[in-house]
């Protein structure tokens, strides 16, 4: 699937007041001119080209190689200016092949927020029947990947971090996220300001129309979801057939989002624990999921008084459960047995014995301690949206004591869950109040009640708030079930079979999962 879509920690502020505020009424006289002043970025003509950029660009490459072709759409910077600065929109387009009729034009969004320029490819090939009979456009939205791209010079492909165990650790996490903000303002060109949700939803829109589509169709999983809500409720009546995966809930969508996925990550890595300790005589990491657990906590315990040193990697408490999370976010066999030797791993590593990561370990150190520059800029990106979004708290005592509040009942995930991010000291603040989406939109949602990601209750929360959806639920610890390619057919049918009629489920369902 989409490459960063593991990066989203894709990962709770209270926002009734700041919703409550949303301008959701007639459009203004001025707002009805700015309508038509974008006319000529909705007619503007595209120029198809090859997608690889250089010998080491391998998305474009693999574009390429599947007939997909790319182009750059101009948007304004600046929506209440449209004659002011414009950037570009980076686009890719693999055209609907086949004899069956078109059914028109598909957008996709890998969450994250990441970039999503390469999804068409390997959509198509997950849609089965229903994917030579669309267009499938994948879009970088802006910050991200092609489409006027933040780069922060982070070197770290996260801004995620934990508190770790003790106020030290605490206020290092904070110089930390104070660094990264700081260094976005230092290198921001202009465009932190104009980066937020509703202005991709914007961008998607003048996509639609450059495309010369009166409607589209729409496939997102994760962040991709509160985008498409967001997108429904500014331009309602655009979209015809839409897959929501994995649902954001836009109550918590913000700086502390990952506080709302706290407590099921504590249970799911409980279930791994039991997983792990019924196959004890292959990985010897207890017998018991309490001696699992038991392991895994003073593994954290170690690296609180001394960093794991781990092949050239060095691992401190502050991102062991962030590592933790990135593993959780499937209950698939090999993901589950990847993690058991990763622990295996730390566990000679908090001993002091010579320690060599796997290769699956060493990938995941590298993203955490010393990103290459493409995933670095992608946490810089993704960073501004969310910034962009929504106000965290400035004062880093609320962190503090909401850590404190929630450590015993979460010892793992708490720390992580509600510690400052680089939110708290982002330069800009945002420009406009987030959307609260209310929408007719007969869309079909899959969830899982174990999603480590968003929750279950996020995905009830959304299916409410979109008037005539269907949920299809499945009883596993899985986040995007449907783009993640996770192995159920009962999903995949009906997904498919919604997106070749439009027909929608009487009603919600329930899958069952594959044994």
């Amino acid at each position: 699937m989409n490459g960063a879509t593991l990066n989203t920690m894709k990962v709770a502020v209270a926002l009734a007041a700041a919703m409550a505020a949303t301008v959701l009424a007639s459009p203004s006289p001025a707002a009805a001119r700015q309508a038509g002043d974008l006319n000529r970025f909705h007619q503007q003509r595209l120029h198809w080209k090859a997608c690889t950029l250089g010998p080491g660009d391998q998305v474009g490459k693999d574009l390429d190689e599947a007939g997909a072709r790319c182009a750059d759409v101009t948007v304004p910077l600046d929506y209440s200016r449209p004659d002011g600065r414009t950037i570009k929109i980076a686009i890719s387009r693999l055209k609907a092949s086949g004899e069956e009729p078109r059914l028109g034009m598909m957008l996709l969004n890998g969450g994250g927020p990441a970039p999503a320029i390469d999804m068409p490819p390997y959509m198509r090939r997950l849609m089965g029947a229903a994917g030579p009979r669309y267009d499938l456009v994948g879009m970088d939205p802006r910050s991200l990947g092609r489409s006027a791209g933040v780069d922060c010079g982070w070197g770290v492909g996260t801004w995620i971090k934990g508190a770790g165990t003790t106020r030290h650790s605490f206020e290092q996490s904070a110089r930390f996220a104070k660094d990264l903000a700081d260094r976005c303002a230092r290198t921001d060109r202009g465009l932190l300001p104009h980066i937020s949700t509703r202005n991709i939803a914007r961008d998607m829109d003048i996509v639609r129309g450059a495309l010369g589509e009166r409607k589209m169709s729409y496939n997102g999983a994760s962040y991709g979801t509160y985008l498409g809500g967001v997108y429904a409720t500014m331009f309602p009546g655009r979209l015809e057939r839409v897959v929501l995966d994995s649902s954001m809930d836009p109550y918590t969508w913000g700086p502390r989002l990952i506080s709302a996925a706290v407590d099921v990550n504590e249970e799911a890595l409980a279930a791994w624990a039991g997983w792990a300790a019924e196959r004890d005589g292959e990985y010897g990491l207890g017998a018991t999921e309490a001696e699992v657990v038991k392991l895994v906590h003073r593994i954290l315990a170690v690296s609180a008084k001394r960093p794991l040193e781990i092949g050239p990697y060095r691992l401190d408490a502050t991102l062991v459960p962030t590592l933790m999370i990135d593993n959780l976010g499937t209950d698939e066999e090999p993901a589950r047995a990847s993690l058991a030797e990763s622990v295996r791993v730390m566990r000679e590593a908090a001993a002091g014995r010579f320690a060599e990561p796997t290769p699956d370990l060493a990938a995941e150190l590298a993203f955490l301690t010393a990103a290459t520059p493409e995933d670095a800029s992608v946490g810089s990106g993704q960073a501004s949206i969310i910034c962009g979004d929504v106000a965290a708290p400035r004062d880093p005592a609320v962190y503090w004591r909401d850590v404190q509040r929630h450590r015993r009942a979460a010892p793992m995930f708490g720390p992580v869950g509600y510690n400052i991010g680089p939110c708290a000291y982002w330069p800009t603040r945002p420009a406009e109040p987030p959307t609260m989406i209310k929408a007719d939109l007969p869309a079909l949602m899959v969830a899982a009640t174990g999603d480590t990601r968003t929750t279950y209750r996020s995905n009830q929360l959304l299916h409410g708030l979109l008037r005539g959806s269907r949920m299809i639920t499945l009883d596993a610890y899985v986040h995007a079930p449907y783009q993640r390619g996770y192995p159920n057919a009962c999903i995949n049918d009906r997904v498919e079979d919604y997106l070749l009629t439009g027909r929608l489920p009487t009603g919600d369902l329930t899958c069952a999962p594959e044994k």
